[in-house]
């Protein structure tokens, strides 16, 4: 392994190996419930804050942005500084975050507060696959990647449910309070780790990471605010074009810089650039749905946060034991390829079979599209990480890591945004009223229209739903086509180390 041994831990490795696993799986369950749970508490936030559209939908938004627009920045500050270092600092700002997020009394507060929650998450995530590469070897990597995945899984399950619970007990600000208790916890784990950082200590391209960060943030500023100011709006049109104007001077750093923030030839790697795009599967098929559902069941069918989230299980709890099987699946000899190609492909035809979604309809009709939707997901989260991290040297461990959740991240950051300026664009077309429109997406239907409104909510989903399923496919398409190409030159295999000895004995727990 050609990074820097691990510094500032005098337990023996396989120690250390538990101990940075533990925490890695927390902060990865943490940020996933932090993420999922956000979206049943929206309506009650939008009511307690009197907000609604775009601004209400900013404090989603604005945590995907600054997660994933920051994921590769930090994931080579973490090959330059250390990847402890790095976790460390991320776990600090997202307690900060969300301890701002409970005190907010103005949305526009609530919005920044995210936004710093989420710069602490990129820290978090861009530094714990690289804490994972650097820890483990040959199996036992992959374990560790497996059970990175279904941790994920549990979290976006038990999100939407433990916050419906608090959102109904003790209100919304609970649930913030909570997840920041545990960003704490996270906090004081990384004082019991390794530290390690690359051995070659890269440069941090700082023109490339400001005009990346920069023209992903004008990009998502003119999604979302799209539908409220209009998409001919003069600022409108100036962030799309500013922002697409830098993402070209963006690559072209990227191309001259003797230390690029994105190493282009990750991506010139076809089987590499597969796994990247895969891990788009989530954000395109899975988190637009995970974000919008409950707010459309809260408002059409008049149900509690808590039984809206008990509802979103259908279509989180199969991300629970998914990863591990396709893990399993590809640990026997299956083809990742064929694994990838169908999970993807059963995200497609969840989206296409959810069309059936209809005011009233009960957890029976909605459980087949939901968990088509769920096993696809989870399948596809098993192998994506373990997959692509396995064609990286460890020395670029951290940098590969951080490109690989920056198009997962941004991914989802631009999904969500996408659905919600969509959504608002399509009850426009429906109602005739911007306002009207943002309290419907919001889900305040209220009122002697309200059968006339939760239909035309339905509609709005099933056209959102089918070019969701386009997209998917389509995504599905070219994973399968990319990861045609011809296997890189085999690298020896990897001594099993003592570390995988430690996992194994942990996974069997």
């Amino acid at each position: 392994m050609n990074d820097t041994a691990p510094k500032g831990s005098a337990a023996p490795p396989s120690r250390r190996a538990a101990v940075t696993l533990a925490l890695v799986l927390l902060g990865m369950l943490t940020l996933s419930m932090s993420m999922s749970g956000t979206t049943v508490a929206l309506p009650d936030i939008g009511e307690d804050l009197g907000a609604s559209g775009a601004s209400l939908q900013w404090a989603v938004t604005g945590y995907f942005l600054t997660a994933s627009s920051f994921m590769l920045v930090t994931g080579a500050l973490a090959d330059l500084f250390g990847r402890r270092r790095v976790y460390r600092t991320g776990a600090a700002l997202f307690t900060v975050g969300l301890l701002l997020s409970a005190t907010a009394t103005d949305v526009l507060l609530l919005d920044a507060a995210r936004a710093v929650a989420g710069l602490g998450a990129a820290g978090v995530m861009a530094s714990a696959g690289a804490l994972l590469a650097t820890t483990f070897s040959g199996p036992a990597r992959t374990k560790a990647y497996a059970a990175l995945g279904t941790t994920g899984g549990i979290g976006l399950a038990a999100g939407p449910t433990l916050s419906g619970a608090l959102v109904g007990a003790v209100g919304w600000r609970a649930g913030f309070l909570v997840f920041a208790a545990v960003g704490a916890v996270l906090l004081a784990g990384t004082f019991l780790i390794a530290e390690s950082r690359s051995a070659v200590r890269p440069r941090l391209d700082v023109p490339g990471a400001v005009t990346f960060i920069v023209a992903l943030a004008l990009v998502m500023t003119g999604v979302t605010q799209g539908p409220q100011n209009g998409w001919s709006h003069p600022l409108v049109l100036a962030a799309f074009g500013v922002g697409a104007l830098l993402l070209g001077l963006f690559a072209v750093l990227q191309r001259r810089s003797a230390h690029p923030v994105l190493d282009l030839t990750l991506v010139r790697d076809r089987r590499y650039l597969a796994w990247t795009l895969a891990g788009l599967t989530g954000a395109v098929g899975f988190a637009g749905s995970l974000t919008y559902l409950p707010t459309y069941f809260q408002g059409v069918n008049g149900v509690s946060a808590g039984e809206a989230g008990t509802t979103m299980l259908l279509l989180t709890a199969p991300v629970l034991v998914a990863p591990l099987i396709s893990a399993q699946l590809v640990t026997r000899g299956v083809p990742a390829r064929l694994v990838i190609t169908v999970a993807i492909g059963l995200v497609a035809a969840g989206n296409a079979w959810l069309t059936v979604l209809e005011p009233g309809m009960g957890l029976l009709p909605l459980a087949g599209p939901l968990l088509t939707i769920g096993i696809g997901t989870g399948l596809a989260n098993g192998i994506i990480d373990g997959q692509a991290m396995s064609l990286v040297d460890p020395e670029r461990s951290g940098t590969a890591a951080g490109f690989l959740n920056t198009v997962r991240g941004g991914g989802q950051a631009m999904m969500i945004a996408a659905l919600g300026a969509v959504m608002l664009s399509l009850l426009q077309d429906r109602v005739g009223s911007s306002g009207l429109a943002a309290q419907i997406a919001s889900g305040h239907l209220a009122g002697p229209d309200h059968a006339h409104l939760a239909q035309q909510f339905t509609g709005a989903w099933h056209t959102a739903l089918w070019g969701i399923a386009g997209l998917t496919a389509a995504l599905c398409v070219a994973v399968a086509a990319l990861l045609r190409a011809p296997r890189p030159a085999s690298r020896p295999a990897a001594p099993v180390t003592e570390d995988a000895e430690v996992l194994t004995l942990a996974s069997s727990r």
